[in-house]
């Protein structure tokens, strides 16, 4: 008959490797530092202005440390326009985002040439950044809301197709195998089981980018894509920085709301 053990088991110890972390550390700070000096193609730190010219900062924060409530009825619309191009942009997505996640997934289409297009076209779509699109956008079609709701559109079809697809891709797929042996075709299959598994992924990516929606179209302004941030930037012309207080005032604001009302919402349907 066996003896109880009479002394608790003990972990061992995890091994460490303190030269590995220093040789690491090492090539971080070398790294580092080879990045900010100019002489061999570097970027350029002025600390020394930074320094000399810190007056002219304070005078600034000085004058947004006092925001002109006075302001704040002109900024509700362009607020507005904001809202509705972040929402529009999120729900134009949203539908674009679901055959192409499904085509982007090898799980979902096993075909590998229509696959590689779909990924192709959407890491494409992923390399250019927000701005660019905008600022090409309000050449193509005018300054105004417009180039802002599709600028947010290929945003947000790109972030959404790409995680979503990844976490299919990762997940299991005994369904869809059940699915192939029972006779069903892809179509069938993507329809009727992989969709209603995925569907969460979906809701959580979708509230995800109206998030970002509401931050990104208040930069989107900056270039004319209309919204808050063309106010803001007609402002800051301007010098008035007691009104650029109250609009970013404003965008935390809608921001948090924004955030705490998707939160909630992703409980309820996550």
């Amino acid at each position: 008959m066996a003896q109880p053990l009479t002394q608790p088991l003990k972990v061992p110890d995890k091994p460490r490797n303190i030269g590995r972390t220093l040789a690491i550390t090492a090539a971080v700070v070398a790294f580092t530092a080879l990045t900010v000096t100019p002489q061999i193609g570097g970027i350029a730190i002025d600390l020394e202005s930074i320094a000399r010219n810190w007056r002219n900062g304070a005078a600034k924060l000085w004058q947004m440390l006092q925001p002109n409530f006075a302001f704040l009825p002109r900024t509700l619309y362009p607020m507005l326009e904001t809202l509705q191009m972040a929402f529009v942009g999120a729900v134009l997505s949203a539908i674009i985002s679901v055959p192409l996640t499904l085509w982007a997934a090898s799980a979902t289409n096993p075909n590998r040439v229509s696959r590689g297009i779909v990924r192709t076209l959407i890491n494409i779509m992923r390399s250019v950044p927000d701005l660019v699109y905008a600022s090409i956008l309000v050449a193509m079609v005018g300054v105004g809301a417009l180039p802002g709701v599709i600028t947010l559109f290929l945003f947000n079809l790109g972030i959404v197709v790409k995680l979503v697809s990844e976490a299919i891709d990762s997940a299991d797929h005994a369904y869809i195998e059940a699915g192939h042996a029972s006779g069903g075709t892809q179509f069938q299959i993507n329809h009727a089981m992989a969709l209603p598994q995925v569907m969460p992924l979906f809701a959580n990516q979708w509230l995800y980018t109206l998030e970002l929606n509401v931050r990104v179209s208040a930069i989107l302004g900056l270039v004319g894509a209309g919204g808050i941030g063309r106010l803001l930037e007609e402002r800051r012309a301007f010098f008035a920085y007691d009104d650029v207080s109250i609009i970013i005032l404003e965008i935390l604001v809608v921001v948090v709301l924004v955030e705490v009302i998707s939160n909630w919402l992703r409980k309820r349907l996550v």
